[in-house]
């Protein structure tokens, strides 16, 4: 990437799409949420991630979806508790919603650290640059 484009540059639409595919793995209650048997495109998820945060600190409905495939995962509050269902399969997950944000600030710290790591120049774009924000608040 660093040698084709300046990474400072690349616009959000290219980091999203085109850049970072990652296996990962989230489980909530054993009910695997996203396959470690599946690419994900980092940014893309982790900017999801963070508006997802955004709304459930408020008490409003997230979610994520995939550009992989076709699928959305509703995050929506229920007192202290954050319900997770798929629009593709049948099950519902609850997880506390204070431990759903730590997690998802967590991750995002995680992407953030890798990224800049192994790209220090993706420290200066800007929608790298909201990663960090978002865990700094």
């Amino acid at each position: 990437m660093a040698n084709r484009d300046n990474p400072a540059d690349i616009n959000e639409t290219d980091l999203c799409y085109k850049y970072c595919a990652v296996n990962i793995e989230i489980l909530i209650e054993d009910i695997e949420i996203i396959s470690a048997r599946s690419f994900v495109t980092l940014i893309d998820l982790a900017l999801s991630f963070s508006h997802s945060m955004k709304c459930i600190t408020i008490g409003e409905q997230g979610g994520f979806g995939f550009t992989e495939r076709e699928e959305y995962i509703s995050l929506r509050c229920a007192g202290d508790l954050a319900v997770a269902t798929s629009s593709k399969r049948h099950w519902h997950a609850t997880v506390e919603r204070e431990e759903l944000l730590e997690a998802l600030r967590k991750f995002l710290q995680d992407a953030y650290s890798c990224l800049t790591s192994e790209i220090p120049e993706l420290e200066n774009n800007p929608v790298i640059r909201r990663l960090d924000q978002e865990t700094s608040t």
